[in-house]
C-alpha cells in the first residue's frame, strides 16, 4: 500500500512538506519589505464554510506538539509578530516568535531571495510598530506574506530549503535503518512530520499512519514510528498522497465511520467507481453491463492497476481496515455482476434500477447516523470492486429491519437479493428480480400470501393491521398465524363479494393461485428462507400496484395492451 501511495504521490508534484491550511491574513510589502497597506488583507469569509477561516492555500506545514517549532512564512501571529493570545504565556511566544524570525533569516541568507529578504527586513524591525491591527484581529489566525505580486513561500528555493531543514539525517539522533518502502538504509523517522486530515473518527488536528504509544505496540526496543521505519522521503510521500485522495470530492466517499479512496495507476478516462457507488446512473449501469458482458471493453486500460483504501480514526491514529489492489478491468466485470446481483423491480413495478451505496448500507440499520458499522460499507464495496460474497449477517440485518419496520423497503430488497445471490441461494442470473408465480418456494409463497392477505383487508376497510401487527411472526414462524389469518380474512371478502365483486374474484384468484403451491406452513424459517419470505412479499405487493396503475390508466395489466373503451376514446 504504501509504495502505491507514494508512486501516486509522485505523479503529483507537490512539495514535500506542504499542506492545505487555511490562512487568513496577508501581509502586503513592496520589494524592499515597506508595508503597502498597514492592515493585513483579511481572506476570511464567515459566510463560507470553506473560506471562514481564510483561503486554504498549500503552504510549508509540518508536525508540532508541545515544543517551539515555527512554521516558515505561514505561522500564527505569536510565531510571526510576538502577538500573544494569553498575556501570561508571553514569555514562550517572545521565543516562539525568535525561533520564527531567525528561520526567516536563515531561509532569506540560504536561498539568496530578494523577496525573503524583503519579508525577512520588514520582521526585523519590529512588525507590531508598523501594523495597525484593530480589536477583530485573530492572533490564531495563521499569516503570510505577499511582496508585490509573490508568494514567498511559493518560490522553488523556499520549497526546497523547508524540505532541508528537516531532513531526518540533520536530527543529533538520526536513527539509520532500512525503509519499509524504499528499501534503502537511510535516517528513518521516528515521528512522522505530517499527519492526515479528513479521516473520520480521527482528531481534528490530524491522525498518524504509523505510530505507537504503549508497549503492546512496541517490538525490539523500538517504539513510536520506528515500529515500521520509514525515511523522510517516503514518509512524506504517502502522507501528501493520501492527504490528497482525502481531499479529493471525486476520489473519496465516507460511510458509516470510515473514508474510502480510489486511485489507479494510469488515467483511465472517465471512469469512475466511486459515482456508480454513490449516485449510479441507469444509462451508465447500462453501458458498463453492454460493454463487459458483450465484451466490447476498451483494452487500453483494462490491465491498469486500480487500488482502493479504506480507513477510520482511532483518537490521534489512523486505522486502515481494507486494501484492494486489482486492475480496472477486473473492477469492471465485478462491478457488473455486482449491479446484476442487487436487480429488483421498484416497489410499483417499475423496471429495476441500481441502487446506491449509502442506500443499500442504511437499509440495514435504524439511523444510518448513529448506528451503521464501517463493516457493513466495507463488505459492499468489497463485493462490489472485489466480487467477494455478502457476508450472511447483512442478510439478517435486513430481515430484522423488515420485522422491526413491518415492512419490505427496495433497498432492503435488493440487499437481500444480492446476498442471496452471492450465496447461490437464488440460482438464475434473473432470478427473483420480479415476481414470480411459478416458484415453489414454500417461504416465498408464504410472503406471497400474506401480500394477498394484506390487500384484501385494505380493500375491504382501508388499514393494513395484517401486516402491522403480524409480519414479524408471519416472516419467521408461519405455522402459528397463517391459519388464524386467513380465517380472519373470511369476512373482509365476504364483503367485498358484496359491495366490489370485482375486486373480490380478483383477490379470490389470487389467494387460490398462492395457496395453491402450499402443502402446508413451516413451523420456523432460518434466515436464508426469512429473506425468501421478504422477496415473496415485495414482489407480490409490487405486482399488485403495477396491476392497479394500469387499470387506471385504462391498459390490460395481463396484455399490457389498451383496453377497446380506452382504444375508442
Amino acid at each position: 500500500m504504501l509504495p502505491q501511495l507514494c508512486e501516486y504521490a509522485r505523479r503529483l508534484d507537490l512539495p514535500p512538506l506542504y499542506s492545505e491550511r487555511s490562512v487568513r491574513y496577508i501581509v502586503e510589502l513592496d520589494t524592499a519589505g515597506r508595508l503597502l497597506n498597514p492592515q493585513p488583507t483579511d481572506t476570511a469569509d464567515p459566510a463560507d464554510r470553506s473560506t471562514r477561516n481564510g483561503i486554504r492555500r498549500r503552504v510549508p506545514t509540518v508536525q508540532r506538539s508541545s515544543g517551539i517549532r515555527p512554521l516558515l512564512l505561514a505561522d500564527n501571529a505569536e510565531y510571526s509578530f510576538g502577538l500573544a493570545r494569553d498575556p501570561a504565556k508571553q514569555a514562550r511566544v517572545d521565543r516562539a516568535h525568535a525561533a520564527y524570525l531567525d528561520l526567516v533569516n536563515r531561509c532569506a541568507t540560504d536561498t539568496g531571495s530578494a523577496v525573503i529578504q524583503a519579508v525577512a527586513d520588514f520582521l526585523n524591525e519590529d512588525p507590531r510598530e508598523q501594523l495597525d491591527l484593530d480589536d477583530d484581529f485573530d492572533r490564531g489566525a495563521n499569516v503570510t506574506f505577499r511582496v508585490g505580486d509573490d508568494m514567498p513561500f511559493e518560490a522553488p528555493a523556499v520549497q526546497r530549503f523547508w524540505a532541508g531543514e528537516h531532513d531526518p539525517a540533520r536530527a543529533k539522533d538520526a536513527v539509520v535503518g532500512q525503509c519499509l518502502v524504499c528499501r534503502r538504509e537511510r535516517p528513518v523517522l521516528k515521528r512522522l512530520q505530517a499527519k492526515l486530515k479528513r479521516v473520520p473518527g480521527g482528531q481534528t488536528s490530524g491522525t498518524a499512519l504509523i505510530s505507537a504509544n504503549a508497549e503492546a505496540f512496541e517490538s525490539y526496543g523500538l517504539d513510536a514510528s520506528l515500529i515500521a521505519p520509514t525515511c523522510g522521503e517516503c514518509a512524506e510521500l504517502f502522507t501528501t498522497g493520501l492527504n490528497h485522495l482525502l481531499a479529493s470530492e471525486t476520489q473519496r466517499t465516507a460511510l458509516g465511520g470510515a473514508a474510502f479512496v480510489y486511485w489507479t495507476r494510469e488515467n483511465v478516462g472517465e471512469f469512475n467507481p466511486l459515482t456508480m457507488f454513490t449516485d449510479p446512473d441507469p444509462g451508465q449501469v447500462r453501458a458498463l453491463l453492454e460493454s463487459v458482458f458483450t465484451r466490447r471493453e476498451a483494452a487500453s486500460f483494462v490491465d491498469t492497476s486500480f487500488y482502493a483504501l479504506s480507513l477510520s480514526g482511532s483518537g490521534g491514529r489512523a486505522v486502515v481496515r481494507d486494501w484492494i489492489d486489482i486492475t480496472v478491468g477486473d473492477v469492471r466485470t465485478n462491478l457488473a455482476r455486482w449491479f446484476r446481483q442487487q436487480r429488483i423491480v421498484g416497489r410499483n413495478g417499475e423496471s429495476p434500477a441500481p441502487v446506491g451505496l449509502y442506500a443499500l448500507a442504511a437499509a440495514t440499520v435504524r439511523d444510518a447516523n448513529k448506528d451503521l458499522s464501517p463493516l457493513t460499507p466495507r463488505a459492499l464495496l468489497r463485493a462490489a470492486l472485489v466480487g467477494m460474497p455478502l457476508p450472511p449477517n447483512l442478510l439478517s440485518e435486513a430481515v430484522r429491519r423488515n420485522s422491526a419496520e413491518q415492512d419490505v423497503t427496495r433497498p432492503r430488497a435488493a440487499v437481500i437479493r444480492a446476498v442471496l445471490r452471492s450465496q447461490g441461494r437464488i440460482a438464475k442470473e434473473d432470478g427473483m428480480i420480479q415476481l414470480d408465480k411459478k416458484s415453489r418456494d414454500c417461504a416465498y409463497r408464504c410472503g406471497r400470501l400474506l401480500a394477498v392477505l394484506e390487500s384484501a383487508q385494505y380493500a375491504a376497510l382501508g388499514i393494513t393491521a395484517v401486516t402491522d401487527r403480524f409480519y414479524g411472526t408471519a416472516s419467521s414462524a408461519p405455522a402459528s398465524v397463517f391459519g388464524r389469518l386467513l380465517r380472519g380474512a373470511q369476512p373482509h371478502l365476504t364483503k367485498l363479494e358484496r359491495d366490489r365483486p370485482g375486486a373480490y374474484h380478483a383477490l379470490q384468484q389470487r389467494l387460490e393461485d398462492v395457496l395453491a403451491g402450499l402443502d402446508g406452513f413451516p413451523k420456523t424459517l432460518d434466515m436464508e428462507a426469512q429473506g425468501m419470505f421478504a422477496l415473496g412479499y415485495y414482489h407480490q405487493r409490487a405486482h399488485d400496484r403495477a396491476q392497479a396503475r394500469a387499470r387506471r390508466e385504462g391498459i390490460n395489466p395481463e396484455t399490457g395492451e389498451m383496453d377497446d373503451a380506452e382504444k375508442e376514446t
